[in-house]
């Protein structure tokens, strides 16, 4: 079933509530109106707390979104009635071929909610290696995933802690990047609800540190949908903390230094 509730990119833009790591209303006016040049991006997990801001900073960007979801009614409550949504379950490949129509590029921030159905090998592994193959058969341009710290760490205390979480998120990475799609693969710290665009965002490769380090989900947003105007982030796996200091209004430069997988 899918459940159509969207509006022109520039009303959209316009009706936004200020939030945090978004930019100014003007400026997502100014985006808004070039969303037409923009890819549709599908993002799974998008009434998520990360993928909610993911969703609210690509239309401030001016892209045509469509969320993921598995309950529409949860979609309008969290997204608001201006965001188009998909009903659908990562486990089920068929639903995730049809909401991938029209689509030039995918956001994945989902990960696993508890439970046998939604454990971290069916989200994290098997829906993200799902949704890489159906948008490399749909033609998708780029595939971004959010994952995390600490994934070659098989001694993770994150493992015991939850059914080895991150081995599965680990997984995940390594079937989407074997399957052929163009993908972007960001691994933030821990992640805070704080305010974003607060602090500089430190990229780094080599996943050699995992604990003590920290990222706003706002500021995680920020990249990946920043990662979509960058060709410089493809086929790139990288982690990301915030440290004191100025924030970047792009990361161009920082895609740029990353050495490729």
């Amino acid at each position: 079933m899918r459940t159509f509730i969207s509006l022109p990119a520039a009303v959209a833009a316009s009706l936004l509530i200020a939030v945090s790591g978004q930019v100014a209303p003007a400026e997502a006016e100014e985006a808004a109106a070039e969303g037409d040049m923009k890819p549709l991006v599908l993002v799974a997990g998008a009434t998520g707390k990360t993928g909610t801001l993911v969703v609210q900073q690509l239309q401030a960007k001016g892209y045509p979104v469509r969320a993921f979801v598995r309950n529409s009614a949860k979609a309008v409550e969290r997204l608001g009635a201006d965001v188009e949504a998909v009903v659908g379950d990562l486990k089920d490949p068929a639903s995730i071929a049809a909401a991938l129509d029209g689509v030039g590029a995918v956001i994945n921030t989902a990960s696993a909610s508890g439970g046998p159905e939604n454990s971290a090998e069916h989200v994290d592994f098997e829906g993200a290696r799902n949704l890489a193959e159906a948008a490399l058969a749909a033609g998708v341009g780029q595939y971004v995933l959010v994952s995390s710290r600490g994934v070659t760490d098989d001694d993770h205390y994150l493992n015991r802690m939850f059914n080895n979480i991150l081995i599965w998120k680990r997984r995940g990475e390594e079937a989407v990047a074997a399957s052929g799609i163009p993908y972007t693969i960001v691994r933030p710290g821990g992640l805070s609800d704080d305010p974003g665009g607060k602090q500089t965002v430190i990229f780094e490769q080599g996943d050699t540190q995992s604990e003590g380090i920290w990222i706003t989900r706002a500021d995680v947003a920020r990249v990946c949908v920043s990662a979509l105007a960058h060709e410089a982030a493809l086929n790139k796996v990288f982690e990301i903390h915030a440290e004191d200091g100025e924030a970047q209004a792009d990361f161009a430069a920082e895609f740029s230094s990353l050495s490729a997988s």
